[in-house]
């Protein structure tokens, strides 16, 4: 089932869809009082979140009473933080950061487990045991594994299930004691399964930001999206707003891609190849290149939509990569959307690749994103926001990297003396940048025949048949961001730079001008992807 009975009523109240508040329109101050009564009734299907406690919104605190800069060491100070996606890339870089540079309370950690002493178990070998904590056992020394165990404290649940998956006492406590729920937990897969997709990045947040409104003392929710959700913009820039939402303005009726999906009834033997082309049909008819990008646009919209008075802040970053300075600069966990590229390229296997060798490749360092978090997490905190503060965390407006650089160099590192990917020296020449498929396509089956010819035999046609197929499929797979023209704008990113103080410029950097392109690529993320995903 795509979703449990308790889902479908948040969905479907008896009453027609027109009443639920969840065919968008465009976002306005006023809240639609349908929409009060549809939150209302969605209180009543759950028996732990069944109040909420936002009914005053907290007292603004006057900038001009606040510490030098944002305050954000005074800020955390003491304040405990639920964290969803602690074990994910961006996740464990915030709950690394908070440990390390803050005096932050506890940090509850969702993780998805069996039991108790599975979560303990996902805790100490994902975690605790991670070379990114590497500086904070170094400057913790012996007590390095009893600081974190006091601080971290596992939870078991998922967020794909009613309540959470959290027991009635997990709940109780977070409820009670929480001051911050980060929530960066999603499905990333470009193409999943629509049904899968919808579930985790669309119907599972509005679980999280329902329970939100439940805890007694929340200062802020902080949803992580993506920046390409606003593929569809064209504009040459693209701003920091709320995404613009309902079915008569071009938005999304979510309530309608819900119902589609309910409706569906497959084959069970086709159902995976029957949601994975459903999808890929909603996202290109609404305007989306991914069913990933078209979900989370959606996941967006329902956390906006049904949060009440809950503070929120939406970060939006670009492509996440590798850490660029700290704590271990090259640090990265899994493959992340370059790096296919990059392996491929330093295995001899990419003679050309189809892009516009001018647009902005929007990359970003994972350091940068947990402290421009963590900076916008201190600033909004304690003032009450009645209106959600959008943040791109993105490179191409400010210091951008055209994809034409990515290849020059990838090719400066793998032309030299550095490490190659192959079990034999090779000449990896430059590769050539089409920004017509069918033209990329003949001149890379060309390439490849000659280098897969020797010995033509049924062994080696299918290998050449399997390498071009893989490097034509990379083109499609990252299309939207080899072609896409427009930028992302970072004013919010650039007032929060210039309202913290020196000593939180360089304890928590978020300047993306600082960042060296050539050298990060060169001397810090080919090296690290080598070392920590490749060889690791």
């Amino acid at each position: 089932m795509l979703v449990s009975a308790a889902d479908r009523s948040f969905f479907y109240p008896p009453t027609k869809p027109s009443s639920l508040g969840i065919c968008f329109s465009k976002v306005s101050a006023n809240v639609d009082p349908k929409i009060n009564a549809f939150t209302r009734r969605n209180h009543q299907t759950h028996s732990f979140f069944t109040s909420c406690c936002h009914k005053q919104p907290p007292v603004p605190v006057d900038p001009r009473y606040r510490h030098a800069g944002i305050g954000i060491l005074d800020f955390f100070q003491g304040k405990n933080i639920l964290v969803i996606g602690a074990t994910g890339l961006l996740g464990k870089a915030v709950v690394e950061k908070l440990l390390r540079s803050t005096s932050v309370g506890k940090i509850y950690l969702l993780i998805k487990a069996k039991s108790k002493e599975a979560a303990f178990d996902r805790l100490q070998s994902e975690i605790i045991s991670s070379e990114l904590f590497s500086c904070l056992k170094e400057k913790h020394g012996t007590s390095y594994v009893a600081f974190l165990r006091e601080k971290l404290i596992p939870i078991v649940g998922d967020i794909r299930k009613p309540n959470m998956g959290m027991d009635s006492e997990s709940i109780d406590e977070v409820r009670k004691y929480v001051h911050v729920i980060i929530q960066s937990a999603a499905s990333t897969t470009f193409h999943e399964r629509y049904d899968l997709l919808v579930n985790s990045n669309v119907i599972a947040p509005q679980r999280v930001i329902r329970f939100a409104k439940t805890c007694n003392k929340l200062l802020l929710f902080t949803h992580v999206s993506t920046a390409y959700v606003n593929e569809r913009k064209e504009e040459e820039i693209v701003f920091e707003e709320p995404l613009s939402m309902g079915g008569n303005d071009g938005g999304v009726d979510v309530a309608d891609e819900i119902s589609l999906l309910l409706k569906s009834s497959p084959n069970i033997n086709e159902a995976t190849n029957y949601f994975k082309m459903l999808g890929q049909e909603r996202a290109k008819t609404l305007g989306w290149s991914t069913t990933y990008q078209l979900s989370k646009a959606m996941g967006e919209m329902v956390v906006n939509e049904i949060r009440g008075d809950v503070p929120l802040l939406i970060m939006r970053p670009s492509i996440i990569e590798s850490c660029y300075n700290e704590p271990l600069p090259g640090w990265i966990q899994g493959m992340r959307m370059c790096d296919p590229v990059i392996q491929c390229y330093g295995k001899g296997l990419l003679p050309a690749f189809c892009a516009n060798p001018e647009a902005p490749l929007d990359i970003i360092p994972v350091d940068l994103v947990a402290n421009t978090m963590i900076a916008a997490i201190a600033k909004h905190g304690n003032i009450y926001m009645r209106q959600p503060h959008v943040y791109h965390v993105a490179s191409s407006h400010s210091n951008p990297i055209t994809i034409f650089d990515l290849f020059d160099y990838q090719h400066e590192y793998f032309k030299g003396t550095h490490t190659h990917l192959t079990s034999e020296r090779i000449h990896i020449p430059k590769v050539r940048l089409f920004d017509n498929f069918d033209e990329f396509s003949k001149y890379t089956r060309e390439e490849m025949w000659e280098r897969c010819r020797d010995g033509e035999d049924g062994k080696r046609i299918r290998e050449y048949n399997a390498k071009v197929e893989y490097v034509e499929q990379l083109c499609k797979l990252y299309e939207f961001a080899t072609f896409f023209k427009a930028r992302f704008h970072t004013g919010n990113t650039n007032k929060l730079t210039e309202e913290m103080s020196k000593e939180e410029q360089l304890n928590f950097q978020v300047d993306v001008k600082n960042i060296n392109w050539k050298k990060y690529l060169e001397e810090i993320h080919i090296p690290g992807l080598i070392k920590y995903v490749i060889n690791g």
